[in-house]
């Protein structure tokens, strides 16, 4: 199919006129000579227990299998531990602070809807960008005009059973009658002896093979983004992946208290889980549910490695390997029952310690990590870069090619995230080195800091104890918040 054929059957889909609005506001260029193909792989809730980012008892073949062609970076922050934020702020390359998205209601075209996303700059640049399943959170509204065809979402967080699939659209049905939103959820886990294909997400590889098959038949390069929803709750896939983790193998985790002289107001109710049917309006989860709950976290997390394989076979069988840049990354952490938490919503590093693996053509150090700090708006301009495109003027990040030849070379002294309460405050938090500071500001009036938070990585790296208050952190506490508020304000120097 050549480019315009494909652009005919976008515009049968109502998608071209969506990018000839874009196309018209700026210059359109052919992409440099040789440029690569990108797959793009988000991960929904995906934690770094990874066993290339070495937790050994995590089966993760495929991912593993990226991070020996590429470089892991063991120690990369999302900017905000919550989907729609994470996401508008890696995709265009700005902080929360700056695209005004901090919650799940706001799509990223409502606020700033002037900047060049990622995928707008790579479809200006000559390339065919594809949207399939979870990228943005908000799908085609976060960025209507970086696509060259209508996104497609698949089947978004479903249980596979046809009777819960029905009680779902049932209440569903009822909710759109009585004009409210169905907060139907089912139960918190699944396992069901079908193929991989019967979940969303086997589905949505099986779409991706064939959008790769088309794609490589094109003369111009892709950015193929293919988001995978687990392990997003609930925690359902086949059988046979929880059949990897016999539960006498599941431990919990050995921290399930707040930390001490931790605020109230670092912590929450893990409003998600409460959701779902089988789990407790208030109070503490039972030793068994937690034990399936953490069994079932690890399944899906496999199920998924078990899909990345798939999509990485059939680079290699099209022929496309070698010139295709693979990032994938976790949109954020995830707790399991670290301090008594579940879910995200956190400036804890179970929160914003996320994944991140990049494998490109050419790098000198395939196979080597980095334990630089690293932050996901640097992903935009590391892509740009690996393909050789102009950095728009506007990213808040830095390009990670560098370590990606050199692993060990000195880089950022600290990485950045943020996490709004709803009573009016927003939690700054900075990873340096061997720290984790945290102010929480009111949003209003002077900006007041209403509680602090300073765990010591070196002496307690479960962020155990806050050492905020104590009269021998002051003087840290002042070195600490002087760094933070330069971090905050774009002036913080490298290392």
């Amino acid at each position: 199919m050549n480019r315009r054929e494909f652009l005919g059957l976008s515009l049968a889909a109502g998608g071209a006129m969506l990018m000839a609005r874009y196309m018209t506001g700026g210059t359109a260029h052919a992409a440099p000579d040789g440029a690569p193909n990108v797959l793009f792989i988000p991960v929904d809730d995906l934690r770094p227990q990874l066993r290339c980012f070495g937790h050994e008892q995590m089966i993760s073949p495929n991912i593993d299998r990226l991070a020996a062609e590429g470089t892991a970076f063991l120690r990369t922050h999302c900017q905000q531990a919550v989907c729609a934020p994470s996401r508008a702020s890696l995709l265009s390359g700005l902080r929360p602070d700056s695209t005004r998205v901090w919650d799940l209601q706001t799509p990223l075209s409502t606020t700033r809807p002037e900047i060049v996303t990622l995928p707008r700059h790579m479809l200006a640049n000559g390339y065919t960008t594809v949207s399939l399943g979870k990228v943005y959170h908000h799908r085609v509204k976060d960025d209507p005009e970086g696509w060259s065809e209508p996104p497609w979402g698949g089947q978004y967080n479903t249980h596979g059973s046809p009777e819960l699939r029905a009680e779902r659209a049932e209440a569903q049905r009822a909710a759109r009658a009585a004009g409210v939103a169905s907060n139907w959820r089912g139960p918190s886990t699944e396992a069901l002896d079908v193929p991989d294909e019967h979940f969303g997400d086997g589905a949505l590889t099986a779409r991706a093979i064939e959008d790769m098959r088309r794609l490589a038949q094109a003369p111009e390069p892709f950015f193929l983004a293919v988001g995978y929803h687990r392990p997003h709750l609930p925690f359902a896939c086949p059988q046979r992946y929880w059949d990897m983790y016999p539960p006498e193998s599941i431990s919990l985790a050995d921290n399930p208290f707040r930390p001490q002289d931790c605020p109230d107001i670092a912590l929450h109710n893990w409003g998600e889980l409460r959701r779902y049917s089988d789990i407790p309006e208030e109070g503490d989860l039972p030793e068994d549910k937690a034990r399936e709950l953490i069994r079932g976290y690890y399944a899906c997390t496999t199920f998924i490695d078990t899909q990345v394989g798939r999509l990485l076979d059939e680079l290699e069988r099209l022929g496309l390997r070698e010139n295709t840049v693979v990032c994938l990354w976790g949109d954020h952490g995830w707790q399991l029952g670290e301090h008594g938490l579940w879910c995200k919503h956190t400036n804890f590093e179970t929160s914003t310690h996320s994944p991140l693996l990049i494998s490109a053509p050419g790098q000198a150090a395939a196979g080597r990590p980095t334990r630089a700090l690293c932050e996901f708006v640097d992903i935009y301009p590391t892509l740009c870069e690996l393909c050789g495109l102009e950095l728009p003027e506007h990213l808040e990040g830095a390009s990670l090619r560098p370590l990606m030849d050199q692993p060990e070379r000195p880089w950022k002294r600290a990485a950045f995230s943020q996490y709004p309460r709803g009573d009016g405050v927003m939690g700054y938090s900075m990873r340096t080195d061997r720290y984790r500071y945290t102010e929480w500001r009111a949003r209003r009036g002077a900006g007041d800091v209403v509680a602090t938070e300073l765990y010591d990585h070196e002496a307690d790296p479960g962020e155990n104890v806050n050492l905020a208050g104590r009269p021998e952190s002051a003087a840290l506490v002042t070195e600490l918040a002087g760094m933070l508020a330069e971090g905050r304000q774009g002036a913080l120097p490298p290392a």
